[in-house]
């Protein structure tokens, strides 16, 4: 199956059989639980016990590359430094790959949670006009069919599962759990708890959720550009770096002739 961010299959895939007799998952089962949980959030839980075994063995082959390059090295020129740097970098990569891959569930979560109350915007003035629930959402749903968004793609995955026979409660419940996300918990819980009421009473609590979900995304933003200004603070070191070099360095050799 094609995993995205995987470049080492060939290398990686006969080094399965050394993590499953080596015992990994009981070893680690932290790791090994934290990991599969971020390959199900990206990817789904269809392929998610596949897909954590090819990035555990991603993760061992950039080690066994690593070292074995540095060892190699080691033995042609005789410099234990680049023993040491194979060993650093045998350890450093495969962490580098793990933290990548929790990043992008992070980086997901807060799409999602910034697309939500667009999202339950649209469904409050579809039910205030008489729309369902179902229809109101798939309505939503058309109007960005193209968009490859993940709260898109689960709302998509839950249409899905109504046109197979779910029921609301299940398909929704099946939803909020592939988003895991606490807000999209809220919306859910909020949604099945209202749903059988109607009429004025549903669109207000919707109103009311949306009004928090906005205060949140409000929250998340400001978090983005904070974390936006911060990455730039190391290039406007170096850049100012860079400017005192180009302009100081005439001067002091003026002062020196």
């Amino acid at each position: 199956m094609p995993v995205e961010g995987l470049r080492l299959r060939q290398v990686s895939e006969p080094l399965l059989v050394l993590l499953e007799k080596g015992g990994i998952a009981r070893r680690f089962p932290v790791f090994v639980f934290r990991l599969q949980r971020s390959v199900q959030q990206i990817y789904g839980q269809r392929h998610s016990a596949e897909i954590t075994l090819l990035f555990m063995g991603e993760m061992l082959a950039y080690g066994w590359l690593f070292a074995l390059g540095g060892s190699s090295l080691t033995m042609l020129s005789g410099e234990s430094a680049a023993f040491v740097l194979g060993m650093l970098l045998a350890v450093l990569l495969p962490a580098a790959l793990a933290a990548d891959l929790h990043k992008k569930v992070k980086l997901r979560e807060q799409l999602i949670m910034m697309e939500l109350p667009d999202l339950l915007s649209g469904i409050v003035l579809l039910v205030s006009a008489g729309e369902t629930v179902q229809r109101a959402i798939t309505r939503c749903l058309e109007s960005r069919k193209n968009d490859d968004h993940p709260l898109y793609r689960e709302l998509l995955v839950m249409t899905g599962e109504w046109e197979k026979g779910y029921s609301f409660q299940q398909a929704f419940e099946n939803f909020s759990k592939r988003c895991a996300v606490q807000e999209v918990s809220l919306f859910t819980t909020t949604v099945l708890l209202n749903v059988r009421r109607g009429g004025s009473d549903f669109a207000l609590a919707l109103r009311d959720l949306s009004r928090l979900l906005w205060e949140k995304r409000k929250a998340v933003s400001r978090t983005r550009g904070e974390q936006a200004s911060s990455k730039l603070v190391f290039p406007m070191v170096v850049i100012f770096v860079v400017v005192i070099v180009l302009v100081g360095t005439p001067a002091f050799m003026m002062m020196n002739m």
